[in-house]
């Protein structure tokens, strides 16, 4: 049973090599006449490297032996050019090999980084940014050590190999035989330690990923683990981690010092064997014209073997570390492709509707949405927003706020029921043409490492800088951008750590407004802005919004007395739907939250109001 498993293994990693080795071709392919050309020179390299003992061999049986050095020179120029030869055709080998490389392993993160842009936003959920770093870095650099280690001609080595032992042969039988006869042991010894080491590798895969996750994370909140002094407990959690990763590699260094120690043994017995049979053979004259094989041997025939022996040991040297790079390698394009080889969630249709005339007509059909199975987040949620009309969405934390605006943006689909964008179920939408029609102001603002002016403009080369600077003024950010020492040029610092959170949220205001969108989505946007700023940001948003259709999340229920309707949401349902007016006169749940932030008694919230997030 035992046998049959490790069998099993086999061919099932034999399967995966190939699955991997395939997918590697598909990146090559389009540079796969410079492949050729670095393929086509390995045995042009073998074949110099061969001829050099067995010239040697000649010149001293046929020359050197006999006394003479009449002739020698031409073998001496022989012997040069094979070296010569050797060292061209392994320059340009490496160089096509490591071209290739580059310029298809540059592809391969491309087509990474293109896959990461495309999955759905659940995916984030469950993977960390870490991870998927190391996807497009550290296991993107192992397959090109692949390249660089030359582990792709380890095939190329075994022919070299077979020729050697064959050339061996047909010089003496018999002393290839002896010199070879401890290579059976070695095999056995180095398969075993082969499939020892092929699982640890991935071992080593799977805790850098996590290490470099938890550094992410760190890296990131290092503000709060200074302000709560948790500095010892992250170190520590840190050192585990970091543990666990060091002791992987230690037992990879104990395989590949076997491997290597094993090979060293096997070549210096090897060594022994040749020397010490082939002396026997040349001081009792054995080695003579006549041999058992009917060729001719001697001196030279015993130089050629020592000179074959080294050769031949060298492949398997490097086979130890090319091993241990090639199985590294194999198990990080096994990650990769795992990660090409999904499909999202969410994704463009087949074929997708006829893109509608742009209104921005809202509509929730009877929709029910869960984050994990059995915890639903939304429950039967309906209501419709007319194009143009302005609703502000009111209710405790976790009642399912920020989910409707996901919903609307397709980074979830629903669980049931629809969600109609100008009277097309998002999901028959094309995402890029349903996305732009949305303008975003999170609470949470993300700059990027670029000019303040690409950070509006998000790159988009239709968006001219007179309209940045339009919408900018709108928003009144343009007052605190201008005394920038650059100005719309001025750098942001990683996550715009050189400017306060109000500035931040007034930037992310004049990119929606540059993007002019048809639906302005504003999820708690003037959170972070003082009160004289947000005066000013509420007379703006009055023009931006005229026209517009708009859904405005927010606490402070003073921010949303004008809108045209307000959605209370209570435990993910539909709770009261109307005008302030309609909703104060009502006395329901919104006319108590509303009394309740003008400091009325807080027994007037009704019991369980503020349940506790259940999203992830």
């Amino acid at each position: 049973m035992a046998a049959r498993g490790i069998q099993q293994e086999q061919q099932l990693g034999a399967t995966r090599d190939m699955q991997m080795l395939a997918g590697l071709w598909r990146y090559i392919r389009p540079y796969r006449w410079t492949f050729i050309a670095s393929v086509a020179l390995l045995p042009v390299t073998s074949f110099f490297l061969l001829a050099q003992p067995y010239i040697v061999k000649r010149a001293i049986d046929d020359y050197i032996a006999v006394g003479t050095s009449e002739g020698l020179g031409f073998w001496a120029a022989l012997f040069a050019l094979a070296i010569i030869g050797e060292f061209f055709a392994l320059y340009w080998q490496h160089y096509y090999t490591m071209l290739v490389a580059q310029r298809s392993l540059a592809d391969l993160r491309v087509a990474v980084f293109d896959k990461v842009q495309k999955m759905e936003t659940a995916y984030f959920d469950r993977h960390p940014v870490g991870r998927l770093v190391t996807r497009m870095t550290s296991d993107v650099d192992v397959i090109n050590e692949m390249f660089a280690a030359g582990a792709l001609t380890i095939f190329m080595d075994f022919i070299t190999l077979a020729g050697i032992v064959a050339i061996m042969m047909a010089i003496n039988l018999k002393l290839a035989l002896v010199t070879l006869s401890a290579l059976p042991v070695m095999i056995v010894l180095v398969d075993f330690f082969r499939r020892k080491a092929r699982r640890n590798y991935r071992r080593i895969r799977e805790r850098i990923a996590r290490l470099n996750a938890y550094l992410q994370e760190s890296i990131s909140g290092m503000a709060v683990i200074q302000l709560f002094a948790r500095e010892a407990q992250t170190a520590s959690e840190f050192d585990r981690l970091n543990g666990l990763h060091r002791d992987a590699n230690k037992r990879s260094n104990i395989y590949e010092a076997s491997l290597f120690s094993i090979v060293e043994g096997v070549s210096s017995i090897s060594i022994a064997l040749l020397i010490w049979y082939g002396a026997h053979l040349v001081v009792g004259e054995s080695m003579s014209p006549a041999s058992a094989v009917g060729q001719a041997v001697g001196f030279g025939t015993l130089v050629a073997f020592i000179e074959y022996i080294n050769k031949f040991f060298i492949p398997i040297r490097d086979f130890s570390t090319k091993y241990a790079v090639m199985q590294s390698a194999l198990t990080a394009a096994e990650r990769v492709f795992g990660l090409l080889d999904l499909e999202p969630k969410v994704a463009d249709p087949d074929l997708p509707a006829p893109e509608p005339a742009a209104a921005g007509t809202i509509e929730f059909d009877d929709v029910s949405f869960s984050y994990l199975e059995g915890e639903p987040v939304l429950e039967n949620v309906s209501f419709t927003v007319p194009a143009g009309q302005h609703l502000a969405i009111v209710g405790a934390t976790g009642s399912g706020k920020t989910t409707i605006t996901k919903l609307l943006a397709r980074f979830y689909d629903v669980d049931s029921g629809r969600v109609l964008v100008d009277g097309v179920d998002v999901r028959d939408w094309n995402l890029s043409s349903l996305r732009k029609r949305m303008g975003s102001v999170l609470q949470d603002v993300y700059l990027f490492s670029d000019t303040v002016g690409n950070n509006i403009s998000l790159g988009d080369e239709t968006i001219s800088p007179e309209r940045v600077r339009t919408a900018a003024k709108h928003v009144n950010a343009d007052r605190f951008i201008t005394k920038l020492g650059g100005g719309y040029d001025e750098r942001v610092r990683e996550r715009g750590g050189n400017f306060s959170a109000g500035q931040r949220q007034l930037l992310s205001f004049a990119r929606a407004l540059a993007h002019d969108p048809e639906v302005l989505v504003l999820d708690e946007a003037t959170s972070s802005v003082d009160p004289e700023t947000e005066a000013l940001i509420q007379d703006a948003l009055e023009t931006l919004q005229r026209g517009r259709t708009s859904v405005v999340i927010a606490h402070r229920l003073s921010t949303i007395e004008n809108a045209d309707r307000i959605l209370v949401l209570h435990h993910g349902r539909v709770r009261e739907l109307g005008t302030h007016t309609e909703l104060m006169a009502k006395g329901g749940l919104y006319s108590k939250l509303y009394r309740l932030q003008h400091d009325e008694p807080e027994s007037a919230l009704p019991q369980g109001s503020y349940p506790e997030t259940r999203r992830p």
